[in-house]
């Protein structure tokens, strides 16, 4: 795998600050190259359970106050709050999975898409605040070939931690399925 778990430096989706120029393209052409490096072959309620897990132990060795989910379809195949979750994150869970479905990118995506056109996704009419959140945290779990099958949501840190937590363990069992599976064509 050559994603980097470190979280990146550059645009802060959080900030009013002034933002390093061409920190916004390079987030959004960073999570592009996430979306295609982070594709299982097959996904099983087993991986399902690895990937639950590893959020898990990431989330018990820093301490994070998280929530974790992962549903395909209306099954909730993973669901846990740790130590300081709060009821508020199983909204946010809830919005940013439904947003990840709707446009089949990470939520994160959704949000610096609309920012890089000039606009906040939020102001628009039609996007409901109480029903979606174009923030960081919730990432279609994609099988090559097939597309996306379910979502993987994290909730109880700033958008792009969760964003890059789930980006870090995806890419620790991506990287275990693809390596027990042996090389295409095996």
């Amino acid at each position: 795998m050559t994603i980097s778990p470190e979280p990146s430096p550059g645009f802060d989706p959080d900030s009013a600050e002034p933002q390093p120029h061409g920190s916004l393209a390079a987030l959004i052409g960073s999570i592009l190259a996430e979306m295609e490096e982070l594709q299982f072959r097959s996904f099983s309620k087993d991986d399902a359970l690895d990937l639950g897990l590893r959020l898990v132990e990431l989330g018990r060795q820093r301490s994070h106050p998280i929530a974790i989910d992962i549903t395909k379809g209306e099954q909730v195949l993973f669901h846990a709050a740790l130590e300081g979750a709060t009821p508020d994150n199983e909204r946010w869970i809830r919005a940013k999975q439904r947003t990840a479905v709707r446009y089949e990118v990470p939520s994160l995506l959704v949000g610096l898409r609309a920012r890089a056109a000039g606009r906040m996704i939020e102001d628009n009419a039609w996007f409901d605040e109480q029903e979606f959140a174009a923030h960081g945290g919730a990432f279609p779990i994609y099988v090559r070939g097939t597309g996306m099958v379910a979502t993987v949501t994290v909730s109880g840190l700033p958008q792009k931690a969760d964003h890059e937590l789930v980006v870090e363990a995806l890419s620790d069992i991506v990287g275990r399925t693809a390596f027990q599976a042996g090389p295409p064509g095996r």
